[in-house]
This record gives structure tokens, sequence and C-alpha cells, in this order.
């Protein structure tokens, strides 16, 4: 494993987006800043999300590297792009290739600075990208849910968790899971809200898929996400759409471990609007495969109590200052494993499925 990797890690977005815009120096290469017009972060930094191209611009090969689609999953996300570009090997890897890498860090900013899986309208981003335009998805379940998993009160009542284990067990944890994370878009103030249009990430991240990516023929995509798994291990999941063709490529690039919602050998549930979506839109006709690669960090009840909690105060403001720092670091260390030997895992298992993909691309 890699001693050095914690280096490559941060305790703040501020810190990981300086360290990723130094990292990109290194390269003599110039970030497009694209910072938010209206949020600001934790401590009134600019919010942004910052893409950068290396190779060649007119390249019709391309592999995406994004972070912070779930905002305070960055933290890991971040530390995956910064290694990579002070990796030599990966950089003697991509130039002979002539491939173009294309750097996506903080899909969402906001919740990266705050601590939040959500953004600044408590959306989503991976249940965003939808046709808004047309009705949307059923929620599978949500709704009946809704009232148990934003309570009133902090922490719950001891009939809350009766009912959400009596729930578990009538039902199974796979139901639960499936109801709780495909996405809805009826309660705003809820867990895995969508949205009922296109976030500025959103619309963001389609510009720079437009401005970067429009000459490419052939896309790869590794988009990172923590929470889900056995600890410091990626599961490689399928990112698009239900296609047996689409992960047919997939597997022809990262192996036949790579896992599906739509056949359920996923950790994760189907879910709809993943922002993968956004390729079929921007770059019509392109040949496309993607991951999202997802690390382990606690079980699953604990992951989904530090959603909860975090829910639960974005909807109350009041909530004295020793509760509130509390649960903020709970939901940190649900998808932040601040640990060497994660980190190690983290960047190790990054590194060997980016030099897959661009082997795969040459």
């Amino acid at each position: 494993m890699n001693d050095d990797a914690a280096r490559h890690f941060s305790q703040t977005y501020a810190e990981a987006r300086g360290k990723f815009l130094d990292a990109l120096g290194a390269h003599e290469v110039e970030a497009a800043r694209h910072v938010h017009p209206a949020a600001r972060g934790r401590d009134g930094e600019d919010l942004a999300m910052d893409c950068a191209l290396l190779g060649p611009a007119s390249a019709e090969r391309l592999l995406i590297l994004s972070s912070g689609t779930h905002g305070v999953e960055g933290f890991g996300g971040s530390g995956a792009q910064v290694a990579l570009l002070h990796d030599a090997g990966f950089a003697s890897h991509l130039s002979a290739s002539g491939i173009s890498l294309l750097l996506v860090h903080a899909v969402n900013p906001y919740g990266f600075s705050h601590w939040h899986r959500t953004n600044e309208d408590n959306i989503d981003l991976n249940r965003n990208f939808v046709d808004h335009g047309k009705p949307h998805p059923p929620d599978g379940g949500y709704a009946e849910l809704h009232p148990l998993l934003v309570p009133r009160h902090w922490p719950p009542s001891a009939y809350n968790y009766l009912t959400i284990a009596a729930y578990i067990a009538r039902r199974g944890m796979p139901a639960l899971q499936q109801a709780l994370s495909r996405g809805q878009y009826t309660f705003r103030d809820g867990l895995f809200y969508g949205g009922n249009a296109p976030s500025w990430s959103n619309r963001t991240l389609r510009a720079a898929l437009r401005s970067f990516a429009g000459r490419a023929k052939r896309v790869l995509w590794i988009d990172f996400h923590t929470g889900l798994g056995p600890y410091g291990h990626g599961e490689m999941i399928q990112a698009g759409r239900d296609d047996d063709a689409e992960l047919a490529r997939a597997r022809a690039v990262w192996g036949k471990d790579v896992t599906s919602i739509y056949k359920g050998t996923s950790t994760s549930a189907r879910v709809e609007g993943l922002i993968a979506f956004a390729v079929y839109d921007e770059l019509p006709g392109v040949e496309y495969a993607g991951i999202g690669l997802e690390y382990g960090t606690r079980p699953k009840l604990a992951v989904l109590q530090a959603l909860r909690a975090d829910n639960w105060l974005a909807l109350h403001p009041e909530a004295p200052d020793a509760l509130r720092a509390a649960i903020k670091r709970q939901v940190r260390n649900a998808f932040y494993c601040d640990a060497d030997d994660w980190k190690a895992m983290l960047v190790e298992r990054a590194r060997k499925v980016s030099l897959a993909a661009l082997e795969a691309l040459k």
C-alpha cells in the first residue's frame, strides 16, 4: 500500500481545493473555475466546480474522473484525484497514450464544504439528472417512510427506532434501502430528494462536458463515491443506462467484478437520475461506459443514521451548537475515514481502475 497516500487528503473543502489546484499547477494546467453564483462555503469561502483537461484538446478518447457528487464524499474522491496528479507513473501512461483526461473536482462544492451529502437545495445530485419536463419517476415507497425518517426531534424516540426495525424485520434491509434511496421528487425536506429542476451543479457539469468533451468519440467515466460496502473496498458499479451492451463495455474495461444496480448485483439500490445520464444528452453518439467507484466506510445503518441526523439538522437551525457539531462530525465520519490505511486503500484502487481505463482507451 501507498504509505504516503494520506498527504493527498484534506480536512476541509478549501484545503482540498487548494491541493487540487496546486497539483494542476505542477502540470502547468489551469482549471476552469466555475464559482457558485450564490452559495458560500462553511467559512465564507468561494464554492466552485473546478474542471481541467490534461492531454490534447482534440483527442477523440476521453477519461473523466469526478469527485464530490455527493458533497461530503468529496473528501475521498478529491484525495484520489490529487494522488493521481502527483503520480509520475500515471502521468507517463497518460502522456504516452494520447488520451485526454478531464478532472471534475467538487461537483457539489456546497455539500463538500458544509459536510452535507446534498447540495444547497437539499438535492441529491445523483437523482437530479432526469428529464424534469416529464412526470418524475415513482418514489418506490419512500412516502410511507418519510414521517419516520424525518422526525420532529433528535435523537429520535425509541418508538421511532422500533418502528423502523419492524419494517426491516417484515420486509428486509434491501427493501428499506430501495424504498429510501431510489430517489424521490415529492418531499423537498426529505432524504434522497431529486429536485424539480436541474440544479446549478447539473447545468454546470453539462456545460463542462460540452466544452471539454465535445470532440470525444469514446468516453470512460469514473465517479468517486463513499459510504457503501466493506471498509476501504472500491466497488465498481456500472454508472449508466439499463443496457446490456453498456454493461458489457464496462466489464470489458474493468473486469467481471463490475456490478449493476439493474441486475441486483450491487450494494447500491436501483436509483434514478445518475449524473452519468448527462453523457447521453450532451455527447450524443459517443461510445460510453462508466462506473461509480464506491468505497466502504461504516455499516449501512450507521450511514443511514448520519443522513437522518443531517437532514434533521438542516430543518432545525435553532439546534444547540454542541448537537450541531456532533451531527456534522457524525456525517463526515460516515463518508470519510480519516485513517491512513483507508486512504492508502482508496488511492491504490483508484490508480488501478484509472490505469485500466487508460489501457482500454488506447
